[in-house]
């Protein structure tokens, strides 16, 4: 494990990963699978509980005000671990009394009396994988659930009194089209969630979707692009304001825990496969259950579950800086680039921005300097291209999202 520092005060995101799916979707690269022997659940919640414990001494001067519980599939885990373990988060650190606390659900594995339990127990926002509203595109993503099961799943989320719900949809998905994404859209807006994530699906190597890469119907860039344009401002006129490259939320919904993530602020990871920046610290755990459990159990043996641990400091904390700024719909502030890093960020980098702003893939609002509709899409590009490859050396891949 990585060594603990100094207890430091302020604000802090706890993440807690659930690496457990009744069966993995065919475009899934995260680490997450459908285990074969149901007792390793509990054994799992466990050495979760004794690794927050682990920690409590560490962030005893924080105050975490984000909670997120993600995976894989966390309603997977029987009713009651589930409970321990969201029961045991909320023992375990002083949590802020506006603690915005996430879990991920599926359709297809949560009922009305698993939701009135997580909000008695403390859970006040869940966040729905839809991804389509379609059968025959839910068919093709291999997803275990239908549009029905996602419909009384949020009707029964409503009646257990859970207010804040995020539904989350993909475009670019084989067989899709322009009119059947905007009529995903439609449908989910008439439900008024209060936030709406639309993820672009990336063929992931190791994933069977990119086996099967060259057989599969897709858009392509360009009708993705219109694709996501088109999605873009069908949000934006049902009242949901785009933050984020791919979030969008009602006024006041914005998702508190993932602005952590593209802040640059400070959140503690737990699980397999999970990472964390914490006391200035970049570090990652073990990407295997069995290996995580066994180094939780053994914590005083020298079986190891850090697999990477860097502090952040110099150009690589820099270049993060301005990765993470440009996937928000407010940009980069300049004034607060130089009060952080003592440099101007035009006289580093602003050499290629007219050529961007000029063709409508940047826009100067004021102090910021942000990505529109069109430059999100190619973001990627624009970032590589701005930043120097010195810049680019210096962010780990462990550091990208």
């Amino acid at each position: 494990m990585p060594v603990v520092q100094k207890n430091v005060g302020g604000k802090l995101g706890i993440y807690v990963h659930i690496p457990f799916c009744r069966s993995k979707c065919a475009y899934c690269d995260f680490y997450s699978f459908a285990p074969g022997d149901e007792t390793i659940y509990e054994r799992y919640v466990n050495a979760l509980l004794s690794h927050m414990e682990y920690y409590k001494s560490a962030v005893s001067q924080r105050t975490p005000d984000s909670v997120y519980i993600g995976g894989g599939t966390p309603t997977v885990l029987p009713e009651e671990q589930l409970l321990r373990l969201i029961r045991g988060v909320r023992h375990t650190f002083h949590l802020a009394k506006n603690v915005e606390f996430s879990v991920e659900v599926n359709p297809a594995t949560v009922t009305y009396r698993t939701l009135v339990r997580m909000r008695r127990a403390g859970v006040n926002r869940i966040s729905i994988g839809l991804q389509s509203a379609h059968e025959g595109e839910l068919q093709g993503l291999s997803r275990i659930h239908s549009r029905g099961d996602f419909e009384q799943c949020f009707q029964d989320a409503r009646r257990a009194k859970i207010e804040n719900i995020s539904v989350d949809l993909m475009f670019g998905i084989p067989r899709q089209t322009q009119e059947s994404l905007l009529g995903s859209v439609d449908y989910v807006t008439r439900l008024r969630p209060e936030h709406v994530s639309l993820y672009n699906l990336k063929i992931e190597p190791g994933t069977p979707f990119y086996k099967l890469r060259h057989q599969l119907s897709l858009p392509d860039e360009d009708m993705e692009f219109d694709m996501y344009r088109a999605a873009c401002a069908m949000l934006e006129k049902r009242g949901y304001k785009q933050y984020e490259i791919s979030n969008f939320a009602r006024p006041g919904k914005m998702c508190k825990h993932n602005l952590k993530y593209w802040n640059c602020e400070e959140y503690l990871g737990l699980g397999p496969s999970a990472h964390s920046f914490f006391n200035g610290t970049r570090f990652s755990f073990i990407p295997n259950v069995q290996a995580y459990i066994k180094g939780i159990e053994h914590i005083a043996s020298d079986i190891g579950i850090t697999v990477s641990s860097e502090e952040i400091k110099g150009k690589a904390r820099m270049g993060e800086y301005i990765m993470l700024k440009f996937r928000l719909s407010d940009g980069l502030p300049l004034g607060e680039f130089q009060r952080t890093f003592g440099s101007d960020f035009l006289e580093l980098y602003g050499a290629k921005l007219p050529f961007y702003l000029k063709k409508g893939y940047m826009v100067r609002r004021g102090d910021n300097i942000a990505l529109t509709h069109a430059g999100m899409f190619v973001s990627n590009y624009i970032l590589s291209d701005i930043l120097t490859f010195e810049d680019l050396n210096a962010i780990s891949p462990a550091n990208q999202f």
